[in-house]
């Protein structure tokens, strides 16, 4: 195993470097995958944009930066997460890690029917009584969380505030009775990160801790909810199990990606629009003396600086779309980015402006497979920002924040603030 290991290991170590030297030479779509070009995406963005409406990367995958072509081809039933065959599109990487470090997919990187089957069990979860009924758990997290943190004479927002406020709130909608926000925080890390593909050795082995130790955390959980129903989320599962609606290994990765995909979404939302704040103090200004605007800050935030950057897709036949010719299992990476900052579609899209009326944006996709828990990420948000305004009186970073060392996933490491 450590031969083969240490095999995949330079690999993948020629890879990155191939991908760096690509983008080295000035191509655009490898940029958004390689440091330092990634931090900023806008730029390329603006390149791409310059160019046709569908641009082929020298590594054979197709990307979108409009806003009206990415929202339909991801509303275009020829269009898939899959290939015909089942397997998973590698945009930048080669599937090279050993098979004992695969994971299994979870309900969001399937098509029809399993994919239709999963999601309406944990539809549920996210219907409008329930994400109402969170509001009480969500404000009071909210404060406890805000008087530790400026009780300092400086904190982190992302691990002092914006991190553990999902995580505290996704754990109670699913039943988890110890919460280690910290713990939950490098999980959330390890498998966001892996949306890129898997890069590295070190990577691939952080992923599979991740998983292996979810799997424990929530096979005991599972058992406990068989023995014990309660009203939580993991307890409906567990009893659709019972009826043959999923598997227990559907079960287990519909459970990871409720937790995972229900707090790292809203915390690069916090951190994000805190940072976008801090670069536009007049706006903070704004939402402090009108609260009312937060659920226009929400939606400004997931359009200028959305969490998720991009998505992908396969077509399922050949399709003709804007003059290009796109074959059958052929990859289309739709850069959510990008078409957030679409001119044809928002005037002067560069600006943050919280009073924005044209925000309709892709941050949580379109389509089948559009956010299923994007209603609770907006409850969470619109509390929090309206808390932060009220105790906040600035935004001042004690310093530049850097950005995680991803492309899907655009968040902070993290942002230091002084009360």
């Amino acid at each position: 195993m450590k031969i083969a290991e240490a095999r995949v290991g330079t690999r993948l170590t020629v890879q990155r470097a191939v991908v760096w030297a690509v983008a080295a030479s000035g191509d655009q779509l490898a940029r958004l995958a390689a440091a330092p070009w990634r931090d900023d995406p806008y730029s390329i963005y603006e390149r791409l944009r310059s160019g046709p409406p569908i641009t082929r990367s020298r590594f054979g995958w197709y990307a979108v930066t409009g806003h009206d072509l990415c929202s339909r081809i991801l509303r275009d039933r020829r269009f898939h997460v899959r290939s015909v065959d089942g397997v998973e599109p590698q945009v930048l990487t080669e599937p090279l890690i050993p098979a004992d470090y695969a994971v299994t997919p979870t309900f969001l990187e399937l098509d029809a029917p399993d994919h239709t089957r999963l999601r309406a069990l944990a539809r549920p979860a996210f219907s409008p009584s329930k994400i109402e009924g969170y509001r009480a758990t969500v404000t009071k997290t909210t404060n406890e969380l805000l008087d530790r943190a400026l009780a300092k004479p400086e904190f982190d927002l992302m691990t002092d505030f914006a991190a553990p406020l999902p995580i505290a709130v996704i754990s109670e909608l699913l039943g988890i009775p110890e919460v280690d926000a910290d713990r939950f925080a490098e999980y959330g890390r390890a498998l966001g990160a892996a949306l890129d593909g898997v890069t590295s050795l070190r990577q691939a082995r952080a992923l599979r801790a991740a998983t292996m130790e979810l799997r424990a955390l929530f096979g005991d959980l599972i058992q406990e909810r068989s023995r014990e129903p309660g009203p939580d989320v993991i307890s409906a599962l567990v009893s659709a199990m019972g009826t043959g609606k999923l598997t227990e290994l559907e079960l287990l990765t519909t459970c990871e990606l409720l937790l995972i995909a229900g707090f790292e979404t809203t915390a690069n939302l916090i951190g994000n629009g805190m940072w976008a704040f801090a670069r536009h103090p007049d706006q903070w200004e704004r939402l402090r003396a009108d609260p009312e605007l937060a659920p226009g800050a929400v939606e400004e935030i997931l359009r200028f600086e959305s969490p998720v950057q991009m998505t992908q897709r396969m077509p399922h036949e050949e399709v003709e779309i804007e003059g290009v010719h796109l074959p059958t299992d052929s990859i289309v990476v739709l850069l959510l980015g990008a078409a957030g900052r679409d001119p044809a579609v928002f005037s002067d899209p560069d600006r943050f402006d919280i009073g924005r009326p044209d925000t309709d944006h892709l941050a949580f996709s379109s389509g089948v497979h559009y956010c299923l828990g994007a209603p609770l990420a907006r409850l969470e948000a619109d509390i929090a920002l309206r808390a932060l305004a009220d105790r906040l009186p600035t935004v001042r970073p004690l310093a530049t924040p850097e950005w995680r060392g991803t492309t899907v996933i655009r968040g902070l490491k993290s942002l230091r603030l002084r009360p």
